[in-house]
């Protein structure tokens, strides 16, 4: 099981951080927020797509054609794990060193259209820990989803 979570963990660790910085650094500019959060989301749909090839590698080349449900879910979900820290490293990197006035830039956007909590301020950090907590709870319903499809017993 270590190997596929590793295998197929490193494969949407490495989608997501990819897809997600050209999305940040090439959409940023071109499209408003809403286009830019709707790519955010395609880019982790894309990246946890390895749950689902990562549980059906470990039922048919590692199980002898079995899984359990609640193995299928625990695989999924240490898959989003690892998929969810390259999002998370990704959305750091880039709102803390290539575009640091990124959150003051989204806020004025936020005071325009009155949608804004003037009592949270946003930080890197707590931005990137919010994409991994997102990305695995997402992680999670893709997990459940998988493991009822494939689950063998």
């Amino acid at each position: 099981m270590k190997q596929t979570v590793l295998k197929y963990g490193l494969y949407g660790l490495l989608t997501g951080f990819v897809i997600f910085t050209i999305h940040l650094i090439v959409g940023i500019n071109r499209f408003d927020y809403a286009t830019n959060e709707i790519l955010g989301y395609v880019s982790i749909f894309l990246s946890l797509s390895f749950i689902y090839f990562g549980i059906k590698h470990y039922r048919d080349h590692i199980n002898q054609g079995m899984v359990s449900l609640g193995k299928a879910i625990l695989i999924g979900i240490l898959i989003s794990i690892l998929v969810g820290l390259g999002i998370a490293v990704a959305d750091f990197i880039y709102t803390k060193f290539i575009n640091p006035s990124f959150f003051k830039d989204y806020e004025k956007v936020l005071i325009e259209q009155g949608k804004t909590n003037e009592d949270f301020e946003m930080t890197s950090a707590t931005v990137a820990l919010f994409m991994l907590v997102l990305v695995t709870i997402i992680g999670f319903i893709i997990s459940l989803i998988s493991a009822l499809i494939l689950q063998r017993k």
